[in-house]
């Protein structure tokens, strides 16, 4: 099962990505956007999903993405590091996020 250090490793393996303490967690930015955060005890992570979107993906696997209330009109959705089937997948969740955040110019990892 992935944890919270896969996913500090695997941002970071992306391009111009740095870390960063916001709000007593661990946040993940890309050319000072932030693409990803490990909130709370570290089960779970938060990436960037256009608001669109998240109805889709959350109805599609309940048990794997949600959205606090708190978090409802952001563009954010949060997962489930359990119910992830692997590393793979994993991935390319964050990269989804970090292409997202990324400039325009900034080619994403292969």
């Amino acid at each position: 099962m992935p944890d919270a250090e896969d996913v500090r490793r695997i941002a970071l393996s992306f391009p111009q990505t740095v870390e960063k303490e916001m709000w007593n967690h661990p946040t993940f930015h890309v050319a000072g956007r932030m693409f990803v955060t490990v909130p709370d005890d570290g089960t779970s992570f938060a990436v960037r999903c256009p608001r669109q979107d998240r109805a889709e993906l959350i109805a599609s696997e309940p048990a794997k993405f949600w959205v606090p209330p708190h978090e409802a009109h952001s563009s954010w959705v949060r997962a489930r590091l359990v119910e992830l089937d692997d590393l793979a997948e994993l991935h390319d969740i964050l990269l989804d996020s970090w292409v997202q955040a990324a400039p325009a110019d900034l080619a994403p990892p292969q």
